[in-house]
C-alpha cells in the first residue's frame, strides 16, 4: 500500500523525494490539488511578478522526475475524507486509496476581506493573474504589512506603480520584528515611493486604487485531519516526531503544529525550511530512524536590494541589541530572552545569518554586550 502524501507543496514534494533517498522501495502517491508539478512559492511574490522568471523557473522537479522516482503524481485532485480504520484515503473523484502511512501536508489559506475586487498571492495562478493585472495598473493599494504585503510593495513600485500599504498595526512586521527592523523597513519603502499608512482600516484604502491586494496572513488546511478524528488547533496537533495521535498519520508544514524546543511551546511555522526539514524528518521515521524534530528555525524577505534573514524565534523577548549601523544597510538585531539569546534578524549579512543560526542551535552563552561589539568575533561564542 505505501505511502500516501496529501498536499502538492514544497513540503509534500520534499517528503516523497527524501523517502526514495532515505532508501523507501514501497509505493509512494502524492496528491497536490492544483495543476502541473509541486513547484516553489517564495519566487511568486518577487522575480514571478516583476516578469524576471516564469513558471517553469518555479518547478521543484520536471515532471520526468517522478517518473524516474517512481512517486504516482495526482494532480489537480483533492483528498475528501480519511478513513484512519480502513487506512483509506478518498479523492474527489470518488476513488479510494489505501495507505501503510499517510502524511499530511495540506499548508495553508490566505485569510480572505469581506466583498470582492480583492486580490491574493498564494497560487501560481494567483500569481499569473496579479503580474498581468500589475502591469495594467496604476495604483495600486495593498492590505497587510507584512512579508507578503512589503514584497508585493518592493515589485509593484519597482515596476513604477503608485503604490500604498496599509496596516492594521502601529508598526510593519510587528508579529514577527522588533521596532527597529520595522522602522528600517518603512523608512526603505518611503525612500522607494511608497506611501504607507499604519493604524489603518478598509476605510483608508485611497479612493484612485484600480488594484486591490490583500496579504493579511493564512489559516492551516486542517479540516481533513478534523473530520478524521485527529486534534487540531493552529493547525495539525503532532508530537515531538511529528506524529498525530494515530501512529500511522504525521503532519509536516504550514498546516500543523508541534512543540518546539526554541519557543517551549506548540508551534506553527510558515516558512520552507521548516516545510522541507519537517519532511526530511518524517522520511527518516518512516524509514525506522526517528529523532525529534529540532531544526532551527529560520526565515527570509527580499525586499529590493534588501535581504533580511532571521534565525531562531524572538517570542517573548525582553531585550534588543543592534550590532552595526542600520545606515550603512548591513546590520543585524540580537534578541534575548533573560540574557539568552533566542533570534537574530540579519539584513544583508549573509555570513552572520549562518553564524546566528549555530549560536542559536548550540544554546550560546553569547552576551548582549558581545552581540553588540563589532570586534567580538561570533564564532568564537560557539
Amino acid at each position: 500500500m505505501g505511502v500516501i502524501i496529501i498536499g502538492g507543496g514544497q513540503g509534500g514534494f520534499q517528503a516523497a523525494a527524501s523517502l526514495r533517498a532515505e532508501g523507501y522501495e514501497e509505493r509512494i502517491t502524492l496528491i497536490g490539488d492544483e495543476p502541473g508539478v509541486p513547484y516553489q512559492r517564495p519566487p511568486l511574490s518577487k522575480g514571478f511578478l516583476l516578469g524576471k522568471q516564469e513558471q517553469r523557473h518555479a518547478e521543484l522537479r520536471p515532471a520526468s522526475f517522478y517518473e524516474t522516482q517512481r512517486i504516482e503524481l495526482l494532480t489537480g485532485r483533492r483528498a475528501t475524507a480519511i478513513d484512519r480504520f480502513s487506512r483509506r484515503v478518498t479523492l474527489d473523484s470518488g476513488a479510494k486509496i489505501e495507505y501503510d502511512t499517510l502524511v499530511l501536508a495540506t499548508g495553508a489559506r490566505n485569510r480572505l476581506l469581506p466583498g470582492n475586487g480583492v486580490f491574493y498571492l498564494r497560487t501560481l495562478a494567483e500569481a499569473v493573474e496579479l503580474r498581468q493585472r500589475l502591469r495594467d495598473a496604476n495604483q495600486v493599494a495593498i492590505v497587510g504589512g507584512g512579508f507578503i504585503g512589503l514584497e508585493i510593495a518592493a515589485a509593484a513600485r519597482t515596476l513604477g506603480k503608485k503604490v500604498t500599504v496599509l496596516e492594521a498595526q502601529p508598526r510593519l512586521m510587528a508579529r514577527v520584528v522588533a521596532p527597529v527592523v520595522s522602522e528600517y523597513f518603512r523608512e526603505q519603502h518611503a525612500a522607494q515611493g511608497v506611501e504607507i499608512r499604519r493604524n489603518a482600516t478598509l476605510e483608508d484604502l485611497p479612493r484612485g486604487a484600480d488594484l486591490v491586494i490583500a496579504g493579511i496572513g493564512v489559516l492551516p488546511n486542517s479540516e481533513l485531519a478534523i473530520a478524521a478524528g485527529l486534534p487540531a488547533s493552529n493547525g495539525i496537533t503532532v508530537d515531538e516526531h511529528l506524529r498525530t495521535p494515530d501512529e500511522r498519520i504525521y503532519a509536516i508544514g504550514d498546516c500543523c503544529e508541534c512543540p518546539n524546543p526554541f519557543a517551549e511551546t506548540y508551534v506553527r511555522l510558515e516558512s520552507v525550511q521548516n516545510a522541507v526539514d519537517q519532511a526530511a524528518s518524517v522520511a527518516r521515521a518512516i524509514t525506522g530512524q526517528a529523532k525529534p524534530y529540532s531544526a532551527v528555525p529560520w526565515f527570509w524577505t527580499d525586499q529590493y536590494d534588501i535581504h533580511l534573514q532571521m534565525a531562531g524565534l524572538p517570542f517573548g523577548y525582553d531585550q534588543v541589541v543592534t550590532r552595526g549601523n542600520p545606515e550603512s544597510r548591513k546590520f543585524s538585531v540580537f534578541y534575548f530572552r533573560e540574557g539568552r539569546l533566542r533570534a537574530v534578524d540579519s539584513i544583508n549579512r549573509a555570513a552572520e545569518h549562518l553564524t546566528a543560526r549555530k549560536l542559536i542551535g548550540a544554546r550560546s552563552p553569547l552576551s548582549p554586550d558581545q552581540a553588540r561589539d563589532e570586534s567580538f568575533d561570533l564564532k568564537t561564542a560557539l
